[in-house]
């Protein structure tokens, strides 16, 4: 348990220093990655002019070779010589290359979806569960997603079922099927630290589905009916007791009454009449039969 809490504390601080000071990690980054220029050597810069010059000299055919357009979502990294040139990610609108010296790749800024496949997971009370969830991602530096990793989407997509896997398998059965928005929190905080470097954004993480076997879909399925037939029980005991209690009222109040007895008598004979029976049970008082029997 310290263990988890000092981790978590150490992903809050430095969270808390990425929203505090906007961009200075990937700042950092960039300016180590922009630093080009001057380090192209004499020879770059030699080939650098000669490109210039045979772009003069073509104009203005050449010129459509230089202007690039890139969209509103996308923004473009350019490489001068291998190099990524200094400024940063270009974009949107127009912008100028070199011919035969620099070349470029377009990155878009959209944020992305996928789907993470199902994942079979042991959870802590060894029971198999398959979990399947959606990620929500954008990026938020276009230099650091070109420079630092090959591919941002294919790493995110295998570091998001990874995750996912270690996180649930931390989890009992209870704890992944009532607290799926802790779980997902604690997913997208995890990966949202891992892509830090690679210039990823990670938005949104949500459980899709958790599938049981059939075998404890069935078990739990008993125990919950069960559960309601005890409930049931209890419930119809209760409404017994009740009655019997409400019984005991009633019948001390006819006994402090013999004529109210009689009251009784004759309503049930009325609620008897009024369902059109044929036969009518008249019931007769014990006094009355003794009296017959002495003489």
């Amino acid at each position: 348990m310290p263990v988890d809490s000092e981790d978590t504390a150490m992903r809050e601080s430095k969270r808390r220093q990425r929203q505090s000071g906007p961009g200075w990690h990937d700042y950092d980054h960039e300016a180590a990655l922009e630093n080009t220029d001057t380090d192209i050597g004499l020879c770059g810069w030699l080939l650098v002019g000669i490109s210039i010059l045979f772009m003069l000299v073509t104009l203005p055919i050449s010129i459509w070779m230089c202007i690039k357009i890139v969209k509103e979502y996308e923004r473009a990294i350019i490489f001068r010589l291998g190099r990524i040139l200094q400024g940063g990610a270009k974009g949107p609108g127009l912008f100028f290359i070199l011919p035969c010296t620099d070349s470029f790749i377009n990155v878009d800024m959209r944020t992305i979806t996928f789907d993470i496949p199902p994942q079979e997971v042991l959870t802590k009370d060894s029971v198999t569960v398959s979990v399947d969830g959606v990620v929500y991602y954008r990026v938020q530096n276009a230099t650091l997603a070109v420079a630092n990793i090959t591919n941002a989407d294919a790493a995110t997509r295998l570091l998001a079922q990874t995750t996912l896997r270690n996180v649930l398998g931390t989890k009992n059965l209870a704890e992944i099927l009532s607290d799926r928005e802790e779980i997902a929190h604690s997913m997208q905080s995890t990966l949202d630290d891992a892509t830090d470097d690679w210039g990823i954004k990670v938005e949104r993480v949500e459980i899709k589905d958790v599938k049981l076997p059939l075998q404890l879909q069935r078990a739990m399925a008993a125990e919950a009916e069960a559960s309601r037939e005890a409930r049931a029980k209890v419930i119809a005991a209760e409404g017994e007791m009740n009655a019997s209690r409400a019984l005991k009222e009633a019948s001390l109040v006819i006994a402090e009454s013999p004529s109210a007895l009689q009251l009784r008598y004759l309503q049930t004979l009325n609620t008897i009449a009024a369902e059109k029976n044929s036969t009518i049970i008249f019931p007769l008082p014990l006094e009355m039969m003794q009296s017959f029997m002495k003489r």
